[in-house]
């Protein structure tokens, strides 16, 4: 149970999606820039580990950001807003983007970010996960925010 954790890297893209899940993340706190990049602050699960009596587990789980790019037609329907948890993360209709000129990406995707109790639809040409910290091994499938330096968009990368 006590395996140690390599992770992989410290920044995600949208290159590493089909690796990716996003299964019970719980979101933190999410924004806008005037550069049209949504921003989530999340607790990402990197690995479940099964405990010896193998009914429970725990989560190796780092604070991280996650900010997709060239955002637009974002709508959200959500009916608690203060239990954020993501079910699942999809992206469909590739297409070229409208500015792609500009934005120098030659793809774009339909968004659906699915949480317990709703779901987040745009449109983004793509995503950067920031890991914060080194993942730790927790009971919890959420880092207490005073453990976690609070809500954060922060995209420095840690060692």
């Amino acid at each position: 149970m006590n395996e140690p954790f390599k992770l992989e890297k410290m920044l995600w893209t949208d290159v590493d999606f089909d690796t990716m899940s996003w299964h019970d993340n719980p979101i933190h706190g999410f924004c806008f820039d005037k550069d049209f990049k949504f921003y989530l602050d999340i607790d990402y699960i990197f690995r479940w580990v099964k405990t010896k009596n193998g009914k429970h587990f725990k989560f190796w789980i780092s604070p991280c950001t996650l900010v997709f790019e060239n955002v637009y037609d974002f709508k959200m329907e959500e009916d608690n807003p203060s239990d954020l948890v993501i079910l699942a993360v999809e992206r469909d209709n590739a297409k070229v983007p409208r500015n792609v000129e500009f934005i120098k990406k030659d793809t774009e995707y339909d968004w659906l970010i699915e949480t317990l109790h709703g779901e987040m639809t745009f449109t983004s040409v793509g995503f950067k996960q920031y890991v914060r910290s080194q993942p730790v091994l927790i009971g919890n499938q959420i880092i207490e925010l005073s453990k976690r330096g609070g809500v954060s968009f922060d995209t420095t990368i840690s060692k």
